[in-house]
């Protein structure tokens, strides 16, 4: 029971707003003196397994934090990542691909929102930073959407859906922070999920085209003064303005899909490629270099701290026995692996609602990685896996606190209302579960990339 009432307590905490790490750990300490023997010594309580408990727990704990953060390999990726990712935010490549499919599509209905699917997919294989995705494309595209009078609820809801494809395209956060919590390779993640995030921005694609053709008027085309460029002229800014990018998705992706690099190494290389654009954009300043250091900085420490944290809940609510009742409870699901599935699917969307991926990552995915392999065998783990991601990413969108909806409120104009953000993500939240959905239907479309790759090395 005290297993039970510690999880109860964590959910608790993180419902109310408290700090994410600190409801972690400070539960662990607390459930910790608890079920040791600190304080029925204090209370003149003989509990003759808590010392045993204090001993086989407390006493590993810090070499169990060291060697979780200090000594993984798979984490040192997050930094590399997220320094590309804002530091490719600072080159402005984003400012130059908006305008240059803005000028590729925008003789079509709905080009423009077609140009910042594109766009969001390319800043997803680049970079794998959802914040920084929505708020360029937000600064940059709302207020050109807004003055060809586009809909709001489309406007908000094609930018805030295609930031976060970060979440599902490779090179993603997620992905690296899953993988080390699944115990899958992050390079056959990165693999496995590409075809799916690839085929998730199609369909917002399609849903943009359904809406021009449908309600024309929400998604005009550009006119043509609008339109400036031309023939082999905007041919040749479409080389220019695209190369860059895909010679850096190859940098990060192709050297993992050819077992050139770890993901660790290919995101070191991808860092020098966004610092290089930089360069050649002439826009590495020492004003944005720190910049880019610090947002690194900031986001890496809150990943780890609470990774710490989560570390600390996992052993004690390990040695309270909860672990044990939650797999007894998920084992014996009605359905078997079908229920698990189901279940452990609805649980993470629900959760989604109310807390981040990050917590969801650290908290339920090592409740449910031993149950799916013993369901599905270390083989279908890298599905399991990219299925959690697309899940997870539903988490930005979600109301009340899907943090892609804050990122875009907060630099929208005032004549956009929240209403506007929320009715716009609502069919781009049904496309993703949709995606759940086709993943656990169609495993194949996860495994065939990492399994080319391991038959191509």
């Amino acid at each position: 029971m005290l297993g039970l009432a510690m999880f109860a307590a964590a959910i608790g905490l993180l419902l109310i707003g408290f700090p994410v790490a600190f409801s972690l750990g400070g539960v662990a300490f607390l459930f910790m003196l608890i079920g040791s023997d600190f304080l029925p010594q204090v209370v003149g309580l003989d509990l003759p397994w808590a010392a045993e408990f204090r001993y086989a727990r407390l006493n590993i704990l810090p070499q169990r934090i060291f060697g979780t953060i200090m000594d993984n390999f798979t984490l040192v990726a997050v930094p590399f990542f997220v320094f590309m990712g804002v530091m490719l935010e600072k080159s402005g490549l984003a400012e130059d691909l908006l305008e240059t499919m803005g000028m590729l599509f925008g003789r079509l209905r709905g080009g423009l929102a077609i140009s910042v699917v594109a766009v969001g997919a390319l800043l997803a294989a680049s970079t794998g930073v959802v914040g920084a995705s929505v708020v360029t494309m937000g600064v940059l595209a709302l207020p050109v959407m807004l003055k060809y009078k586009y809909a709001k609820p489309l406007a908000t809801g094609v930018i805030a859906s295609s930031g976060t494809l970060g979440q599902i395209i490779p090179p993603s956060i997620v992905l690296v922070i899953l993988g080390d919590q699944i115990g899958v390779s992050v390079g056959d993640l990165f693999l496995g999920a590409f075809i799916p995030g690839i085929m998730l921005a199609g369909l917002f694609m399609l849903w943009v085209v359904f809406k021009a053709i449908t309600r024309p008027l929400e998604a005009p085309a550009l006119p043509p003064e609008a339109r400036t460029i031309h023939g082999w002229a905007l041919l040749a800014r479409v080389i220019k303005n695209l190369l860059p990018p895909l010679i850096l998705i190859f940098l990060v992706l192709g050297t993992i899909f050819f077992g050139i690099a770890t993901p660790t190494e290919a995101g070191a290389m991808g860092a020098i490629g966004a610092l290089a654009l930089a360069v050649v954009n002439r826009r590495l300043t020492l004003t944005n270099l720190t910049s880019t250091m610090d947002q690194t900085v900031r986001l890496t420490s809150m990943v780890f701290i609470i990774l710490t944290g989560a570390t600390a809940f996992g052993m004690v609510f390990t040695a309270l026995h909860g672990e044990r009742i939650v797999q007894d409870f998920l084992v014996n699901l009605p359905g078997g692996a079908t229920g698990f599935i189901v279940f452990a699917m609805l649980v993470i969307f629900f959760l989604g609602f109310f807390i981040d991926f990050i917590e969801i990552t650290f908290i339920v995915v090592p409740l449910l990685a031993p149950i799916a392999l013993a369901f599905f065998g270390p083989e279908q783990m890298v599905w399991f896996g990219v299925l959690i991601a697309m899940n997870l990413q539903a988490s930005f969108l979600t109301p009340p606190f899907g943090f892609a909806l804050f990122y875009l409120k907060g630099i929208s104009p005032p004549s956009i209302k929240t209403h506007h953000i929320y009715r716009g993500v609502i069919p781009f939240i049904a496309i993703q579960l949709a995606m759940v959905i086709v993943i656990a239907l169609l495993p194949g479309i996860v495994t065939w990339l990492p399994n080319l790759a391991s038959a191509a090395r």
